[in-house]
Formats: C-alpha cells, structure tokens, sequence
C-alpha cells in the first residue's frame, strides 16, 4: 500500500508538472479545477515541487476580488537541469538544459574513432565533464537523453542498424551504463533513442504549447530520417525504426544506398549526394566539409544548385510523409538544413506546394528546426524530461537504482 500511494503521489506530481509547462502562471486554485485533485493535496504538491526546484512562484494577481489573492506558478529554470547527447557519424555533442528548454551548456567535439568501445569511452569523458559543472553549479542533475544515429531497441539500449557508421546490433546501453556507474553517475535515469526520434520531442517538448500534433521531424544530413509525434508519444513502430523515411524507395534501380537497397531517398537527399554534385566528396567516400562549407559561404553556384536539387527532391519526400501521416507540421533540420539554408529549404517547400497545388490542397506548414544543429542534443535532454513526466509509460535503459519522488544533487 505504501509504494502505491508513492506511486499515485508521484503521478499526480508529474500531472500538476505538465499542466504548468502547458500553461505557465496557473494558480493552485487553477490546478485544483484543472486536475481534480483536492486543494490540499495541490497545495502540499506544489509546496514540495517549489522547494525542489521544480517551481517558483510570480507575484499575486490583483483580481479585485475579496480574499487571498492567487498566486501564479511556472516551472523553475535555475537548479535542475537535464543532459542530451548526440553520438553522430563524426562528432558528439553534449547539452545541459534546464526544464525550460534553455541551453546552459554546450561541448561539441569530432568523433575520435568509429569503434564502438573508444566511440562510447569518449561519448561517457564528455556527459561525465559536463556533469560536472552542474554538480559544481550546484544543479541537480535529472536525467540524460542519448541520441544514436540509427534504430535502437530502447529497451536493451542495442543500436540495431546505423549504415552511415558502420554499427549493427553494438550495446551502447550496456557499455554507456557501465561506464557512467564508473563515474557516479549510475543512480541517473539514462534514455537512448533514434536521432530524429529524439529531435521530434525536442520540438514538441519545448516548442509553442499546445504542441502541433501530429509533428514531423525530417532529419537532413548523411544520413535521412523522421521523428513522430502522435498523441503526445514518440511512434517508433514494432521494432523502433518507424521513420526511417530516407530509406523508402523513390528510384526503381536506382543509386546505391548505404543500407544495401538501390533508389532509397538518401541517396538523393543525403548530404552525401549534395557533396558529390559540389564535388566535396573524397574517393574514400568521406565528405570534405570544410571545403562544401567554403563554397557554400560563397554562394558558388556549384554547391546552390547541389542544394537545390537535393531539396527538390525532399519536397518528394515531404509529400509521402504529408499524405502517410497529415501532420499539422513539418520540422526540418540537420547538416544540410543549416549548410544548405534557403537553397535547400525553398526548393523542398517548392516541389511540396505543387503537389499540394495538384490534389486542391493546403500543405502542412513546413519550419525549420528551433535548436539548428544542436536539435538532437536537445532533444536527448527533452526526452529525458518527457519521460520523467510520464512514469506510468517510460523506463530509462539504463540506471542504477529506482528513479526518486524527488531529486538529489548529483556529483561526478
């Protein structure tokens, strides 16, 4: 009976949570109508959550009415925070965030090396430092989103497939977990997800509320994929790569792709194919980035029309995305969402506005990413913080010890 009152008080905390980061400056009274839950309970919930750091509360509203005037309350930036990850292709970048979605701390570094073991040593070094600072800060630290550049089994914490580096069926989870227990950060919940998956609640986490449901996250860089909100939860599918659009095929026959298949969207859309048309694509199959951006930060004509084409062929891919899922929204983001810029983007929305003119129809809104590249990483730190809210539906992969009511400092 005592761990099911646990259990109940901690969902009606995380419940009094999302109403506030849905509609911030809710009163108790408002919280009390809207939950209904007794006024007592919301009072002593919200007394707890303030002296957590969850909320703080603003000035009393003057309403003209007799009696205590209320007091509106809105989730607390400044003392706990959450951590997102992105182990890409060939860079890792880490995210402190607090539960507002503001970036307080950013580290970005290229990938060392493609072993799984060295890649997930380097990916632990960089979480383990930036943990540090907001242990220092004197931040509690609540719990770490990891993204992963292909379909993972969020159960296992296995990366089933990621063609672009190489890796099929590698424990992250189990490696990551053992070495952040090493560093003591083993009572921390640890979350790991798709890339696009993870920039997908990004945007609706901490996006415009209420959140545009359904929502789209086009994933635009080597490699092409798509995050999907719908109903308020990540779908991932029977296996967890739902969304991996940029392996549908758009050419019978036609250009080999990382995965095997011939004519997959990648192979038009990817960053790879853009490099190739700029004439940045190595023999060994590598991209030379600093001279796609050099010609790109001179407009050459090269790389707007490699740009141009790739985007055009994305607004193909937008409209089979558009008519699979009728998104109230489409997010786009990326490499060569923020390489390409207008080049890419216009003539994607170009090519989906004259499907969308063909059927008689108004096309989804089509924007590009809040967080630019940082979009997965933060992502990673939103997924964390949308898991926390829902503890009837989540489970980190990876933890040491059962997730608190409430949160302690935690120090590296």
């Amino acid at each position: 009976m005592t761990g099911d009152q646990r259990f109940v008080k901690n969902l009606n905390r995380m419940a009094l949570l999302r109403l506030l980061r849905d509609e911030s400056g809710l009163s108790r009274a408002d919280l009390a109508n809207r939950s209904g839950l007794t006024k007592s309970t919301v009072s002593l919930i919200t007394k707890e959550l303030i002296d957590e750091g969850w909320l703080v509360e603003d000035g009393a509203l003057v309403t003209g009415a007799l009696g205590r005037r209320p007091t509106p309350l809105r989730l607390d930036g400044r003392h706990l925070v959450l951590m997102g990850a992105e182990l890409d292709i060939d860079t890792i970048r880490v995210v402190a965030v607090s539960i507002r979605g503001e970036v307080l701390e950013m580290n970005q570094a290229a990938l060392k090396s493609k072993d799984p073991d060295a890649a997930c040593h380097q990916l632990v070094q960089m979480v383990t430092a930036q943990s540090a600072k907001v242990a220092s800060a004197g931040a509690s630290l609540l719990g770490i989103g990891v993204g992963l550049p292909g379909a993972v089994d969020t159960v296992s914490g296995v990366l089933q497939f990621a063609p672009n580096i190489g890796w099929r069926g590698v424990e992250v989870g189990r490696r990551l977990g053992a070495e952040l227990a090493a560093a003591g950060l083993g009572a921390v919940p640890v979350y790991y997800q798709n890339e696009a998956d993870l920039a997908a609640v990004g945007e609706a986490e901490f996006g415009a509320r209420p959140v545009e449901d359904p929502l789209v996250y086009v994933s635009c860089g080597v490699g092409v994929g798509s995050g999907i909100i719908l109903n308020d939860s990540l779908f991932t599918g029977a296996t967890g790569s739902a969304g991996e659009i940029g392996h549908t095929t758009l050419f019978i026959d036609g250009r080999p792709c990382s995965c095997g298949r011939l004519g997959c969207a990648e192979a038009y859309a990817g960053l790879k194919a853009v490099a190739d048309e700029a004439g940045c694509l190595r023999e060994d199959g590598s991209i030379d980035q600093p001279a796609l951006k050099a010609l790109v930060g001179r407009r050459a004509p090269k790389a707007r029309g490699a740009f141009a084409a790739a985007g055009d062929v994305l607004g193909v891919l937008l409209q089979n995305v558009w008519t699979t899922f009728n998104p109230q929204v489409i997010v786009v983001g990326g490499a060569s969402a923020v390489l390409g810029g207008e080049h890419f983007l216009e003539a994607a929305i170009g090519r989906l506005e004259q499907f969308a003119a063909q059927a008689g129809l108004s096309c989804p809104e089509v924007r590009v990413a809040k967080y630019a590249e940082l979009a997965t990483a933060v992502g990673g730190a939103a997924y964390a913080l949308h898991s926390l809210l829902r503890p009837y539906s989540h489970a980190p992969t990876a933890r040491a010890g059962t997730l608190p009511a409430s949160s302690a400092p935690v120090t590296a």
